[in-house]
């Protein structure tokens, strides 16, 4: 069959599908654009490569990741790539804007100032009137090709500026001339993804003229010049028009190479017709969102409705040429056989909900996810966890793939090998990263061991829980129990006095404890919002709690408190209902755990609340970042009454359904009807003729269940002469048993003492430990305790934060050194303010040297002290400055890193040391914190 009729019946099917109804025209891309939003209200096709939208934002802040933000007026361009929802800035290229007269290559003379007046948005189409020289812009999509079509309200020369420097880094441009109207373009550059390849065709409808290169050769480039690159790379591209002349521009994207843009420009968008382009478009759109069919009077709700399905699809993006070509995460160049190769997956968000809808209307892409995740797997030796443009950026935690994989695998998903995917999984749980190490020895991760241990943990152990679902379709009873047991380690850090999961340092519970408190422990959370994250296994949950009535309780409480939280402040917790942060993913599950104890009005009750409250049709319609569609597809799922609490297992949870009628049509041509008044879903049905248990032959294997380690007491980590020691199991009936020092049987193993009350150490000690219970032990663990190497005691005179206490005052004589990653624990932190301590030795001693340890992580607003002065005296009351050193590390050098600011003191005898280290102050206009204050991170005093 011709390509062209190809073309025509794969147009003709759209067209015959989108007659239906016309869903596209009740999207607003406009939600989200304001407030957290973070999304953008350009052109673009259910999962496509090109995202053709205005940028309004160039300095990289959160606010503008998308590169758009509804509170701007100026528009810098028109680039073909953006991020919806996400809280990393990056993408933003291949950038052009339209001007009059003598061109410009400074965005400040470029941009264009824009009334939202004079724009509008729809599926597959944006256009505005960028008012400093009155021209109409018009962009619309194919999947990998962006068309722009542009007015001009008066003659003369207008230009078209293509600036490769526009938002991230460039690391390095090319432009080809081919001839005057066709140009092609490299453009690789570092950002989020630090080794992103763009390859770009241009295509002019009229001849033009080069006037302007702004480039960083070695030699200055001429208009003349067929060839130009850099690390800056800028030009203009000129003709003469006259009133009312329409100029239109094509760029087609690849990720191989010029050639494969070349090949995607001739597959799917040969001419120059806008209009049909645009119709395509749309019937795209209305293909996709007819998949879920509403009936509602209220307009906002049906807008609502279909906006928040439109943002579930415009990612993942296909990333491989029309040809199957596509850029490995090796960055070499393969071909994709049998499946399509995206790219954009942020797991640990869409995960939740995003995919679980997927499983539902799109078969085919959730098994060209999976077969994406095989491939990454095979050339970067793991499965993806926050993947973006074939980099890895190894954002967020967990391993998440393998909650896609599973639930896929469940729900009978064909179209990928079952097998290689269990392979893929078992390896990215294997690694020693991440704090994986510590996990796989000691059953949870340690403040100790890894920063955000306590969400790592819970989220470690439901990956866990998924392998080991694989395992069992597999037949693999061994993988299965390895698995199942590792899946139980959310034990191992719920503390049943307070009621939450709860971080652990030196094996002991850190304290103080408050579970409002956002801090490095979690990930953007506090304990609330993952006390009640363990999905795969609700039932051992509610348990934990003390049964259904405490957890009822418990949620009653979460539900209930005052919003405010403590510690660091958190852009990402919003659309709080007490403790609950509807504004990010940790708590998308929650209200629906009422369902478990038998309390479904409760259910909801919440999410008829959220539902109504959460999401409006306006730009800052949504309360927090979209995050990639999870944020709309917990709507999605939540206005039909159902939701996947634990995706990999054949179960929804139910709710009351949110509209009159909505009906899923399937990809196999069944439907699913739901009412309002549905007495009872058809849950299996939604399944989709998706395998159950039985039609896989699958028994459920029976597995160990752990007993949870217990838990040493003390009172800090040093001590100076003595200190008392004391272990408490996690049950009553858990016989304890511990080793510091004594004998070992013939194969040199401890031999344990049972453990009969509290102990003293009076020298460094490791103790060892565990705990008995009917004949299972725990995982066996220990705690080290140093004897500190000196008897000084310290007295401080500024107010450290609360979550980077590092112990407390003796922190900083304790012997113990902070490493670069600060997030563990061990380092004091003093924000807006100068260090200032006093040493007291006991008596007097001559002091040879004196070194105070400091940490810079700029891009974390922790910067090097200017300089730090040292002080001595022999009362504690009159004090002599005898050095001042000064830090010569610039603040804007981004690397993390450690410095002692050390003083050599000849001759000096003193029984007391004050030192005071001077803060950095304000943050600068560089910096992406400008105007907060800084911090200075310090941890190991010596003297000498």
């Amino acid at each position: 069959m011709k390509k062209s009729l190809i073309v025509a019946v794969f147009l003709a099917s759209i067209s015959a599908f989108s007659q239906k109804a016309d869903h596209a025209m009740q999207v607003n891309p406009f939600i989200g654009t304001g407030g957290h939003g973070h999304t953008f209200p350009g052109a673009t096709v259910p999962f496509g490569m090109v995202q053709l939208s205005p940028d309004t934002r160039i300095d990289g802040s959160w606010d503008g990741c998308s590169g758009y933000h509804y509170s701007d007026n100026v528009i810098y361009g028109f680039s073909h790539t953006h991020l919806n929802g996400t809280g990393v800035s990056d993408y933003g290229d291949i950038l052009l804007m339209p001007t009059m007269g003598q061109p410009s290559l400074d965005n400040k003379d470029y941009s264009s100032a824009f009334k939202h007046t004079n724009e509008k948005a729809s599926a597959g189409y944006y256009s505005v009137l960028l008012d400093d020289d009155a021209i109409t812009a018009e962009l619309t999509t194919t999947p990998r090709v962006g068309l722009h079509r542009y007015t001009f309200s008066k003659s003369g020369q207008s230009n078209i500026v293509l600036d490769l420097n526009h938002r991230d880094q460039l690391i390095m441009g090319e432009v080809r001339v081919i001839n005057n109207k066709v140009i092609e373009v490299m453009r690789r550059s570092s950002a989020w993804a630090t080794n992103q390849y763009v390859y770009a065709r241009i295509e002019f409808s009229t001849p033009m003229k080069i006037t302007k290169v702004n480039n960083s050769a070695f030699a200055p480039a001429r208009v003349t010049d067929t060839f130009f690159a850099g690390s800056l790379l800028a030009m203009s591209f000129s003709t003469d028009v006259k009133k009312g002349e329409q100029l239109l521009v094509k760029v087609s994207l690849s990720p191989t190479g010029t050639e494969g843009a070349a090949k995607n420009m001739a597959a799917e968008l040969p001419g120059w017709d806008f209009e049909k382009t645009l119709a395509s478009a749309e019937a795209l759109w209305n293909k996709e969102l007819s998949k879920i069919e509403i009936t509602e009077q209220d307009k906002n709700k049906n807008t609502i409705f279909y906006t928040a399905l439109y943002h579930t699809m415009m990612q993942p993006n296909i990333a491989m040429d029309v040809d199957g070509q596509y850029r490995g995460r090796d960055n070499e160049i393969h071909k994709a056989e049998g499946f399509d190769y995206y790219s954009v997956f942020s797991l640990w968000d869409t995960f939740r909900a995003a995919h679980p809808l997927y499983t539902l209307i799109d078969k085919k892409r959730t098994a060209d996810f999976i077969n994406t995740f095989i491939a990454q797997y095979e050339q970067g030796g793991r499965l993806p966890v926050w993947e973006l443009a074939s980099n890895e950026t190894d954002c967020m935690i967990g391993y998440h793939s393998v909650s896609v994989i599973a639930d896929a695998m469940a729900k009978g998903i064909k179209g990928f090998d079952y097998n290689k995917a269990f392979e893929a999984a078992k390896h990215s749980a294997m690694l020693d990263h991440l704090g994986l190490d510590a996990y796989k020895r000691n059953g949870f991760i340690s403040i100790d061991n890894e920063h955000e241990s306590v969400s790592k943990t819970l989220e470690y152990a439901y990956d866990d829980w998924c392998i080991a679902q694989m395992a069992t379709i597999l037949h693999n009873d061994k993988d299965y129990g390895y698995f199942m047991e590792r899946s139980q380690s959310w034990k191992n850090i719920f503390d049943a006095k307070t009621g939450h999961m709860r971080p652990k340092r030196n094996s002991g519970w850190d304290a103080p404890f408050d579970p409002r408190e956002v801090n490095n422990n979690y990930t953007e959370g506090n304990s609330w919002q993952y006390s009640f994250f363990v999905p795969q296994d609700i039932p051992g949950m509610i348990e934990a709690y003390g049964g259904n009535q405490k957890f009822e309780a418990k949620l009653d409480e979460m539900f209930a408190s005052p919003s405010a939280t403590t510690g660091r402040e958190q852009v990402d917790i919003t659309g709080l209902i007490g403790q609950y942060a509807h504004g990010n993913e940790p708590s998308h599950h929650m209200a629906y755990l009422y369902n478990y104890i038998g309390k479904p009005k409760k259910t909801a009750k919440k999410v008829r609340y959220i539902l109504d409250n959460f999401y409006k049709n306006t730009p800052d319609g949504l309360i927090g970042n979209e995050d990639c569609g999870q944020m709309s597809a917990w709507y999605v799922l939540s206005s039909l009454g159902i939701y996947k609490v634990t995706p990999g297992q054949l179960q929804w949870s139910v709710t009351q359904p949110y509209f009159k009628k909505a009906v899923i049509n399937f990809e196999d041509g069944r439907k699913e009807v739901i009412t309002a008044d549905s007495k009872k879903l058809n849950l299996d049905y939604l399944d989709s003729g998706t395998a159950k248990a039985g039609d896989l032959n699958i028994s459920m294997p029976s597995y160990k269940k752990i007993v949870p380690v217990p838990v040493i007491e003390a009172e800090s980590k040093s001590f100076k002469d003595k200190m008392l020691v004391s272990i408490k199991g996690s049950n009553k009936e858990d016989k304890l048993f511990y080793f510091t020092k004594g004998w070992y049987d013939s194969k040199f193993i401890p031999i344990y003492n049972q453990y009969t009350g509290a102990f003293t150490i009076d020298e460094t000690t490791t103790v060892y430990f565990y705990a008995e219970n009917n004949n299972t032990e725990s995982r066996r663990i220990n705690a080290l305790f140093y004897k500190k190497p000196n008897n000084y005691s310290i007295s401080i005179k500024s107010k450290y934060s609360a979550q980077y206490h590092a112990g407390g005052p003796d922190g900083l004589l304790d012997g113990i050194k902070g490493s670069t990653n600060w997030r563990k624990g061990d380092w004091q932190g003093y924000q807006g303010q100068d260090f200032e301590a006093v040493i007291d030795l006991q008596q007097p001693v001559e002091i040879r040297k004196i070194a105070a340890n400091f940490l810079q992580d700029s891009r974390a607003w922790i910067v090097f002290p200017t300089k730090v002065a040292y002080y001595t005296s022999n009362d504690n009351v009159n004090f002599t400055l005898v050095k001042t050193v000064d830090n010569t590390i610039a603040a804007q050098d981004y690397t993390v890193q450690i410095q002692p600011l050390s003083a050599t003191l000849p001759n000096t005898t003193a029984r007391y040391i004050k030192i005071k280290a001077y803060n950095f102050g304000t943050l600068p206009a560089w910096h992406q914190g400008a105007g907060g204050d800084a911090f200075i991170f310090i941890d190991e005093i010596e003297v000498e």
